[in-house]
C-alpha cells in the first residue's frame, strides 16, 4: 500500500495524479511496492541555474519527487534544501500548496551564488537526525555543476555512508559537460576501501530536463535505491 492514496491525492493535488501513479509504477518495477522512506529534495541555486529556474525546470522536478514521495512517506511533503555557496533556505513543497512554490521561495532569496555540495548535505543530515524518522532516506540532489570544494563533498559522501541516507545525484545540463566529472568519480568510490556500502547515484537530465518522460525519471531516481536498501540492512545501516 503507498503511504497516501489516491484518493487523498485527487481530492489535495489532482495536477499531481499522474504523476503519483507513473511513480507507483516505478516504484513497483523496482521492488519498492509498500516500502516507507522519508524523501528529502536538495537543488543547486548557483548562478547557472538561473535559465532552469526561468523554464520550470526546478519546479518541474519539485513536483515529481512530490509525486514520488506520497507513495513512501505519509506526510504530504518534502523538504527541500536550495543551496549555492551557504545554504540559501531550508523550506518545504507539500501536496497542497506545490503549484508555483519554487516560484515564491526563490523570490524571497537573495544572491544566487556558488556550489556548497557539503553545506547542503550537512543540512540534509541534520533535517534527517533531528527528525527521529526510523525509515531510511532518499535524497534526490539535483545540481548543474561540480562543488566549489571537491574534497569537502567526497569526505562528506564517505562519512554519511554509515548513516541510512542514499544520494541521488541528478545533473541539469550537457550530459558530456566535464563540469560533472566529480559526480561520475563520485558516484563509483569504491567499497569498502572509502565507504561502507555504495551510499550514492548519478544520472544526467540533459539539458532540458522537462523533456525526460516521467516514467524514465522516476526508474533513474529509484534505481540504485534497492541495492542501497540491501546492503545497507546488512551492514545494520538500515533496520
Amino acid at each position: 500500500m503507498p503511504a497516501i492514496s489516491l484518493r487523498k491525492v485527487e481530492e489535495t493535488a489532482p495536477a499531481l495524479v499522474g504523476l503519483y501513479k507513473t511513480a507507483g509504477v516505478s516504484l513497483a518495477k523496482h521492488g519498492l511496492a509498500g516500502q516507507r522512506a522519508a524523501v528529502y529534495l536538495v537543488v543547486d541555486y548557483s548562478g547557472s541555474m538561473r535559465p532552469f529556474y526561468k523554464d520550470g525546470s526546478v519546479q518541474a522536478l519539485a513536483e515529481r519527487v512530490l509525486g514520488l514521495s506520497a507513495h513512501l512517506d505519509d506526510d504530504g511533503s518534502v523538504p527541500v534544501v536550495f543551496f549555492s555557496t551557504d545554504i540559501d533556505a531550508v523550506t518545504d513543497i507539500s501536496l497542497a500548496d506545490h503549484h508555483g512554490r519554487v516560484d515564491r521561495i526563490v523570490a524571497g532569496l537573495g544572491h544566487m551564488g556558488k556550489t556548497s555540495y557539503h553545506l547542503a548535505m550537512d543540512a540534509v543530515i541534520d533535517l534527517h537526525l533531528d527528525s527521529g524518522a526510523t525509515d531510511p532516506a532518499l535524497v534526490v540532489f539535483q545540481t548543474d555543476g561540480g562543488p566549489s570544494s571537491k574534497f569537502a563533498a567526497e569526505r562528506y559522501l564517505c562519512k554519511a555512508a554509515g548513516l541510512p541516507l542514499f544520494w541521488q545525484f541528478i545533473g541539469f545540463g550537457d550530459p558530456g559537460g566535464k563540469q560533472f566529472e566529480f559526480l561520475r568519480r563520485l558516484d563509483e568510490l569504491p567499497v569498502p576501501q572509502r565507504r561502507v556500502v555504495d551510499n550514492a547515484g548519478f544520472f544526467h537530465a540533459g539539458p532540458d530536463p522537462r523533456t525526460v518522460p516521467d516514467a524514465q525519471l522516476y526508474d533513474r531516481l529509484v534505481g540504485g535505491f534497492p541495492q542501497w536498501l540491501t546492503a545497507a540492512r546488512a551492514e545494520g545501516i538500515v533496520r
